[in-house]
């Protein structure tokens, strides 16, 4: 629960204020896919390697999991307005940062503060919704929170290739300056100030705990294989596995004193299968397109342009079925759920069969039309799939579990970079592009796509039956 200083009831100017945290999301949102296309020039232009470039799209995936539910911690203990504020601010910093790079590690840099910045700033945004709407109108304020995650997906790629096309690819950080600079100044008039109505503290054991555990996992997941695989690599990743099993433990301890994941979502088997869920399906979301980049942008010169509107394919998939998971998912979220994957992995695996038969003559028709088919079916999952997994989740820890879900999606994403690359370039080495190489490891790497998607699917037996229908999606926090 959050109390909210000053009128109780409806906000007058809650409209405003949405459109405000709504714009904020909307950047960050837009800062997952825009730099897809942008690589190779960023990559060339200072001097980056392709280890490099994967921090630079991985890295903001990894500081983003790690921080969003410390983020929205924060945001219940020192005031959402005021965490919205600094993480609005930084996140504007940080991009002109990025658009400044000369260096791939200042880039890397950047990015990753971009993305510890938006940690900060998204998750208040769902707790503004929560504290300034009344419960009858919470929904469509959800809703139209729903739609800036695809329309930022279908902006990205297309805002990217046009920029780096036009004045150049600094500029697709560089926009966020006057968006971030506008929703400071609004944010700062318009939003009031609300927090916990209970005392809660920071679990900073938790917080070092579970950056411990990740990084252990994803530094050598990505530097690896560029170093040989040193034998500190595989400890790295063996390690991980006890350190995360030390954060389960010690979120146990905490018990009821302001732990970063409720004990009682660790002991939820659905919550738990779920999160597997997310975790496997997004790493295939956010892995496959970089595949595509490498294979066919760079290594056969396809413009940005041309891939961003052959990438398209899959958005307008979702666009097709994204409503029909709406209307019917309360009461057949696991039956969308399932009929979605099943979709997602026969689309990417007739995706990675006419790569293999068609190699250096792939026709952009026939990469968007297999991915129009996965898009299909993401549309079947994606708008329902969170509220799904925190079915069964006891409305107390409801919050706790948005967050901690949505920093699994987060997490995934990030190994899904780190896996691919590890595969691609072991497949296709670090020298320069060879078009027929690079097309055979392309097919080769993807193959992890579809195998994710129908790992995902064996979990679908452990979700709930349906969504909890007619209740607004809880906030993160």
């Amino acid at each position: 629960m959050s109390r909210t200083q000053g009128r109780a009831g409806a906000h007058p100017r809650r409209w405003l204020a949405l459109f405000i945290v709504l714009a904020a999301t909307f950047m960050d949102q837009l800062d997952v896919t825009i730099v897809n296309v942008a690589l190779p020039d960023i990559q060339r232009d200072v001097g980056a390697g392709y280890s490099i470039g994967q921090w630079v799209v991985g890295g903001y995936a990894l500081a983003f999991a790690l921080l969003l539910v410390t983020g929205g911690r924060l945001g219940d203990i020192a005031g959402h307005r005021k965490v919205f504020l600094v993480g609005v601010a930084g996140f504007t910093l940080a991009s002109a940062l990025a658009g400044l790079a000369r260096s791939g590690e200042m880039m890397v840099a950047a990015r990753s503060l971009q993305g510890a910045f938006a940690a900060l700033m998204v998750p208040q945004a769902l707790s503004v919704i929560q504290v300034m709407f009344p419960v009858r109108e919470r929904v469509k304020a959800m809703g139209l929170f729903g739609v800036v995650i695809p329309v930022a997906a279908v902006m990205g790629p297309l805002a990217g290739a046009l920029l780096t096309a036009g004045p150049g690819w600094r500029w697709i950080f560089w926009v966020n300056v006057p968006l971030g600079v506008l929703a400071l100044a609004g944010a700062a008039r318009v939003l009031p100030e609300s927090r916990s109505d209970r005392p809660l503290r920071l679990d900073l054991g938790g917080v070092l705990l579970l950056g411990l555990a990740s990084v252990a996992l994803m530094f050598p997941l990505v530097q690896g294989r560029e170093l040989g695989w040193p034998a500190w690599s595989l400890w790295s990743m063996a390690g991980s596995v006890p350190l995360f099993a030390l954060f389960g433990l010690h979120q146990r301890r905490r018990g009821d004193d302001s732990p970063l994941v409720p004990p009682a979502l660790l002991a939820n088997r659905s919550f738990a299968a779920g999160s597997v869920l997310l975790m496997l399906v997004f790493s295939g979301v956010t892995a496959y397109f970089l595949v595509l980049v490498w294979g066919f942008q760079i290594a056969h010169g396809w413009s940005p342009l041309r891939m961003a509107l052959t990438g398209l394919g899959w958005t307008v998939g979702l666009g097709v079925t994204a409503n029909l998971a709406v209307k019917h998912g309360p009461r057949m979220g696991r039956r969308l759920v399932g009929g979605g994957l099943g979709l997602m992995g026969a689309g990417m695996s007739a995706l990675v069969l006419v790569i293999r038969q068609q190699g250096s003559t792939t026709a952009p028709w026939q990469v968007f039309a297999c991915l129009a088919v996965a898009g299909l079916g993401m549309g079947l999952l994606v708008p329902i799939l969170v509220d799904l997994v925190l079915a069964e989740v006891p409305a107390a820890d409801a919050g706790a579990g948005s967050g901690v879900a949505n920093a699994t999606i987060q997490l995934g994403g990030a190994a899904g970079v780190a896996i691919i690359g590890a595969l691609f370039f072991g497949l296709a080495g670090t020298g320069a592009p060879d078009p027929p190489v690079w097309v055979e490891a392309a097919w080769r790497s993807l193959g992890y796509v579809p195998a994710v998607f129908f790992a995902a699917l064996l979990l679908v037996p452990l979700l709930p039956r349906r969504t909890r229908s007619g209740e607004p999606p809880a906030v993160d926090r």
